[in-house]
């Protein structure tokens, strides 16, 4: 149901691109926006690792240093079927974790110091069973194909409301698009498409949280380090950049009332009943 789910929001946000691309800047104005962001995404998605990790000052942490962590890991990527990813330590109190990376053979699994000084070995186990997961369910392909549409949406947007005000038509001249439309959908088309994109991320969150817990083969362990993670961020904020909040286990942003709508993560209640509800259905 969540890989249907994905596909309907895709195909959303690839409706929005065609309608907007066809009403602001015509057949070429599209292609040429979204041949742009698709560059730009596409590198993102080949160097995400380097740049993400780079960005949060991550360390690569070897075996020798932390014994116990890589045996966990090991233990998962074993049990999911995946090679071993690499394991980097973020210098920041704020309990946190993140997998980045291309696919399985190219890919790094974060995490805070913070992470590792309040949760036990199952719920750390439920943590990194969450990040794998992640990487094996290709979520990170999916979020830089949905960046790439978004990403076009929002640049035909810009390239209308530009040509609006040095005197351009806002749309492509054949078509003769009127004013007041070419205007609502410079303002509503991105905003649409960044909520597509954020019910996409959504998505991909609870859908890394049931595959975590049959990796580790525990709901219950990962529902309570996501309860914890969740109090323990409130009170010792990230040094973060928004456009990479998605990556994180728990939402580093924190905010709610019109902050929430935005949210790339699911309310963590929510994720936590149906990990506990998984968990009853087990026993």
């Amino acid at each position: 149901m969540n890989m249907l789910k994905t596909t309907f929001l895709m195909g959303l946000l690839t409706v929005i691109l065609v309608t907007v691309g066809g009403a602001l800047g015509g057949e070429g104005g599209m292609v040429l926006a979204f041949l742009f962001a698709l560059v730009m995404n596409g590198a993102s998605y080949w160097f995400s690792d380097k740049i993400v990790l780079r960005m949060y000052g991550a360390e690569e942490i070897g075996a020798h240093e932390a014994p116990g962590l890589h045996r966990v890991v090991q233990d998962l990527a074993l049990r999911a079927k995946m090679p071993m990813p690499k394991l980097y330590r973020i210098p920041q109190d704020s309990p946190n974790a993140f997998a980045t990376g291309r696919d399985e053979n190219h890919a790094a699994v974060a995490v805070t110091e913070g992470i590792l000084r309040i949760l036990n070995e199952a719920e750390l186990r439920g943590v990194l069973a969450h990040e794998l997961s992640h990487i094996k369910n290709r979520d990170i392909l999916v979020g830089t194909i949905a960046a790439a549409l978004a990403g076009a949406i929002s640049m035909l947007a810009n390239m209308a409301h530009w040509g609006m005000i040095f005197g351009g038509r806002g749309g492509d001249d054949r078509e003769g698009s009127h004013p007041i439309v070419a205007l609502a959908m410079i303002i509503i088309a991105p905003i649409a498409a960044m909520m597509v994109q954020m019910a996409i991320s959504r998505g991909r969150e609870f859908g890394a949280d049931a595959t975590g817990a049959a990796i580790s083969g525990s709901p219950l362990d990962l529902a309570n380090a996501l309860r914890k993670l969740e109090q323990a961020a409130q009170g010792v904020p990230m040094e973060t950049n928004p456009a990479t909040a998605h990556l994180f286990i728990v939402n580093p942003l924190t905010g709610g009332g019109l902050m929430a709508l935005f949210s790339t993560h699911p309310p963590i209640e929510e994720r936590i009943l149906r990990l506990e509800n998984m968990g009853k259905s087990r026993a």
